[in-house]
């Protein structure tokens, strides 16, 4: 860890003038404060209070990706590494809402929709939560030939970027978080990770957690990034301009990969599908709904709710980070593990956000009170 003046306090970055230039020392500098950058601010500080952390985003905390995200989560995982994140981040979000019962983290519940015989069904969702077989449908939802429904226990769904700026601020003094600044250059050297912001200043940190969520190929990090092969997808959701009931229940379309989602504080639900538009850019004003994303979508909402298929129009639209192995990535982009990714959890970005943070801290090898 960085040493500590005696008249600085033991979690406040070291700050230093070089040439008229600010230049400050960090132990670690966390990029991207969307939720998965704002939980993992917060697994450092919790685990090393005296470490001094910076959390920077280019824009505002909860922006990016975690402004657009649907917020669901359900308690599933294709892999048995994804359903043990999976458990972890229940377990974090069940005791985060009962220690901030203020926070818009909203239990839901949920009917999953697949093949009659239930076969993907199994060993996908955690065997505390279910599936037991149900007739419980939402209004106006059908069941096509050849298929079944199961209740799933344990879902909610969340305003995300409120929760992330909800956990910025429970930081307090524990970190210092730096909102529309961006990074120019990230260099790594054999005893730290140095970077230059936008601002002018430069800031040394012994170790960084790259959370950069859609921004894979931003250029301080191109590089280092490439190799991991992750990818950047759009993201599709509908507004239907039905309004839900207070008691309205989310469906999942197991083989579509799609869900509707009822937010009775909006007014309307949400219809998220799986878009197959690679390579967005995050920066694009073509990551928009187009008529094409139209088409895909309605056409699954006619098997499963024709109603509501002509009564979408808009939604929210933008991108995210893809592993192509149905895993979130958590490794060291270096040889000297100084800066460590995390993210890239294929749209499932806050249902593994606290799973997520806890292995990226995990990598950083905390102490109690020190790095």
């Amino acid at each position: 860890m960085s040493a500590v003046s005696a008249n600085q306090s033991a979690n406040q970055p070291a700050k230093a003038g070089t040439g008229g230039r600010a230049h400050t020392r960090v132990d670690v500098a966390v990029l991207g404060a969307g939720i998965v950058g704002c939980l993992t601010a917060r697994e450092i500080v919790h685990r090393s209070p005296a470490a001094s952390v910076m959390l920077i985003d280019r824009d505002a905390v909860g922006g990016g990706a975690s402004l657009r995200s649907a917020g669901l989560h359900t308690p599933r995982g294709t892999t048995a590494r994804v359903r043990r994140m999976t458990r972890y981040s229940q377990r974090f979000y069940t005791e985060l809402r009962r220690a901030r019962p203020g926070l818009p983290i909203h239990p839901v519940p949920m009917t999953v929709v697949g093949p009659r015989d239930g076969q993907p069904l199994e060993g996908t969702y955690l065997a505390e939560s279910g599936p037991v077989p149900t007739r419980e449908l939402p209004e106006g939802v059908r069941l096509p030939d050849g298929t079944a429904a199961w209740e799933i226990s344990g879902c909610h769904y969340a305003v995300v970027p409120t929760v992330a700026q909800a956990v910025a601020t429970d930081l307090g003094t524990g970190a210092d978080v730096r909102e529309a600044v961006r990074v120019h250059s990230l260099d790594v050297t054999a005893d730290d990770v140095r970077l230059r912001l936008g601002t002018g200043e430069t800031v040394t940190a012994d170790r960084v957690v790259l959370a950069p969520g859609p921004w894979l190929s931003a250029t301080p990090w191109a590089g280092l990034v490439a190799p991991l092969g992750a990818r950047v997808k759009k993201v599709v959701a509908l507004h239907i301009r039905c309004r839900p009931g207070p008691d309205d229940r989310a469906v999942l379309f197991q083989q579509e990969d799609a869900f509707l989602l009822p937010l009775p504080g909006r007014g309307h639900w949400l219809f998220s599908y799986t878009c197959p538009e690679w390579d967005a850019d995050p920066d694009s004003p073509a990551t928009g709904l187009t008529a094409k994303n139209l088409v895909e979508a309605k056409e699954i909402l006619r098997r499963y709710a024709p109603g509501m298929a002509d009564a979408c129009a808009s939604g929210r639209v933008f991108c995210d980070a893809y592993s192509g192995t149905g895993e979130p990535v958590v490794r060291p982009l270096d040889e000297g593990g100084r800066v460590v990714f995390a993210g890239a959890a294929n749209g499932s970005g806050y249902r593994l956000a606290p799973a997520i943070a806890a292995e990226a801290a995990d990598l950083l090898q905390l102490a109690g009170s020190g790095l």
